[in-house]
């Protein structure tokens, strides 16, 4: 028990170094920079919803405070019709965004690893009935359906995770599987093979690990389109109606005449929080994607343009530019041919 707990604590250990020398990476990109920033405010802000909010956000019990502008009582103003705190109700409808798009980045991205790694690697029957299925699924429209089995099974927010991961695995998968296909016939896996190691053994311990910036990348690229999807949702009503979400509030906010009576902040508020919720998260996954390939950027032909670029050659652009101007101002106007006089 001794030896477990103390191989435990070094991998947990070794876990933690991996995820700070990556977090420093990260945080060296200005673009993961920002991101980070970004998210970490967004972060503590889901976690210490309860002593950063100054009000009880499902509290409707103020009704005479109901319609209020905004003041240092009330920074964002109170709801037209129950009188609810907006800046409360923004703070903790952070945890809903964050909790369903980090939820179903991991799982959407677990499943898409799984799903691939064991296609590719495997191959025959197993890759023509997965692919076939994601074929199916591909075309399958997610809207109705999702509203369909909101009606029958409950409109929770874990029903929305799982709708969202049962559809959302199937682009992941494909891209893994073309991966694993290149992988599984390099020499080090070849090597594997040779030495008798089993096809578990080989898929988790030498394969996944070429794929994981893929799936890095997607886990912060579909937590961000997951967010703006259950905004969404909650927006058209197939959101928990007991929670508080950004959509929700966008909801309420278009059902109580937020527009009609000129409380524009109680529809900014939640719109911005989407917006920033996105950014963080797009910028997160575009760092990381110039992180893992570095090519990417440098194949660019805007980044060739500006690398290329000098001040002598901006000049002498600059220069041959003053002199078409100059020619084109001394050129003398064509004039027009007139008949002689006398001539019908």
């Amino acid at each position: 028990m001794k030896r477990f707990f103390s191989r435990l604590g070094s991998a947990l250990w070794d876990a933690l170094k991996g995820i700070g020398r990556f977090v420093a990476k990260l945080w060296a990109h200005p673009k993961g920079r920002i991101g980070l920033i970004i998210a970490g405010l967004l972060v503590i802000c889901a976690v210490f919803a309860p002593p950063i909010a100054p009000y009880a956000p499902y509290d409707v019990t103020p009704r005479a405070e109901k319609g209020l502008s905004p003041s240092w009582a009330h920074p964002l103003g109170t709801t037209i019709t129950t009188g609810q705190d907006i800046f409360s109700m923004l703070i903790y409808g952070t945890r809903v965004s964050l909790v369903v798009g980090i939820t179903t980045g991991l799982a959407t991205a677990f499943l898409g690893a799984l799903m691939g790694v064991l296609t590719g690697y495997v191959g025959g029957f197993v890759d023509m009935l997965v692919m076939r299925i994601v074929d199916i699924m591909l075309v399958i429209p997610t809207l109705p359906l999702t509203i369909v089995l909101t009606n029958l099974f409950g409109k929770s927010y874990f029903m929305i995770i799982f709708i969202f991961t049962l559809f959302g695995w199937t682009g992941l998968a494909r891209v893994v599987r073309s991966q694993v296909l290149v992988l599984k016939n390099s020499n080090y896996v070849r090597a594997a093979e040779l030495a008798g190691a089993k096809r578990s053994h080989i898929m988790f311990r030498h394969i996944l690990p070429g794929v994981s910036h893929l799936l890095i990348m997607s886990t912060a690229l579909t937590s961000a389109g997951i967010m703006v999807a259950e905004a969404g949702l909650s927006f058209l009503g197939l959101g928990d109606p007991t929670a508080i979400s950004w959509g929700k509030m966008l909801a309420d906010a278009q059902s109580g005449g937020a527009l009609l009576f000129g409380h524009w902040w109680w529809i900014m508020a939640p719109g911005i929080g989407i917006f920033l919720s996105v950014f963080a998260f797009m910028r997160i996954g575009l760092a990381m994607e110039e992180i893992f390939n570095p090519r990417m950027k440098q194949s660019s032909g805007l980044y060739k343009l500006f690398k290329n670029l000098n001040n002598t050659y901006l000049q002498e652009v600059f220069d041959s530019m003053e002199e078409d101007r100059l020619e084109e101002k001394v050129k003398p106007e064509p004039t027009e041919e007139r008949e002689p006089a006398g001539v019908s």
